[in-house]
């Protein structure tokens, strides 16, 4: 139970911290679909900002504000996981797709090209490049995000900084980082601006001297033949 300096205590941090939640809600909306609103952002941060607030032990050595931010931005990222913004249908076609890039490049030894994706789906190439764009949606998630692909929302407690937990994301992050470097020379560079340098989708057209349509679709396939290898390490 609180007191009332406790509250008032709790208050003064809440107010302090709270810019931080905003910066980061501005960080990840910038390349994230329009459809996610700021304000969702911001709500998820601060109920992980809250939630440092009580779970904070200063006896574990790293200060509160890396710890905050390392719950607000997990609470983001649990926000944005538990939302299913793509219909099954397109769900359905992106699976589609990372088993046709996974057969090919089995196959052939080497980087399927396009065209070669799109003949083994039996499809005509603008029609393949629509799907790239389609699903593209569900995969402008953030870095953690990406390694965390396919865990329930909620499950990935990140207060929870385990040894055995460290081990697995940084094997995580190794095999991640080991697959950008596998891939094309243009869609590791893509990942890298988006990834590494955090520029968005119009930004990245403007390096690159394409259109952010052609940017979605690049990032959409070079997703598809990362889930493909990292699915084959799993295996």
């Amino acid at each position: 139970m609180y007191t009332a300096r406790g509250k008032i205590e709790q208050g003064d941090m809440l107010a302090e911290y709270l810019p931080l939640v905003r910066r980061q809600a501005l960080s990840l909306q910038v390349r994230l679909p329009a459809s996610i609103e700021l304000d969702d952002l911001i709500q998820a941060g601060t109920v992980g900002l809250l939630e440092a607030m009580g779970r904070f032990d200063s006896s574990q050595g790293a200060s509160f504000a890396t710890f905050a931010s390392q719950r607000i931005r997990g609470a983001m990222l649990d926000e944005l996981r538990s939302r299913d913004w793509l219909p099954r249908s397109v769900r359905r076609n992106a699976r589609a797709v990372d088993e046709a890039v996974r057969r090919l490049e089995q196959q052939l030894g080497r980087h399927a090209e396009e065209t070669e994706i799109a003949a083994e789906l039996d499809m005509d190439l603008s029609t393949y490049r629509q799907l790239l764009n389609d699903t593209n949606s569900g995969h402008l998630l953030p870095f953690e995000a990406l390694l965390a692909e396919g865990v329930e929302p909620g499950v990935a407690d990140t207060t929870v900084d385990t040894p055995y937990k460290q081990l697995i994301d940084q094997e995580k992050r190794q095999q991640l980082v080991a697959g950008i470097e596998a891939l094309p020379e243009r869609e590791k560079l893509l990942m890298a601006l988006y990834y590494q340098e955090e520029l968005n989708l119009k930004e990245i057209g403007v390096v690159m001297g394409v259109t952010e349509s052609r940017v979605c679709q690049l990032h959409s396939q070079a997703v598809s033949r990362l889930r493909s290898r990292l699915g084959e390490q799993e295996a």
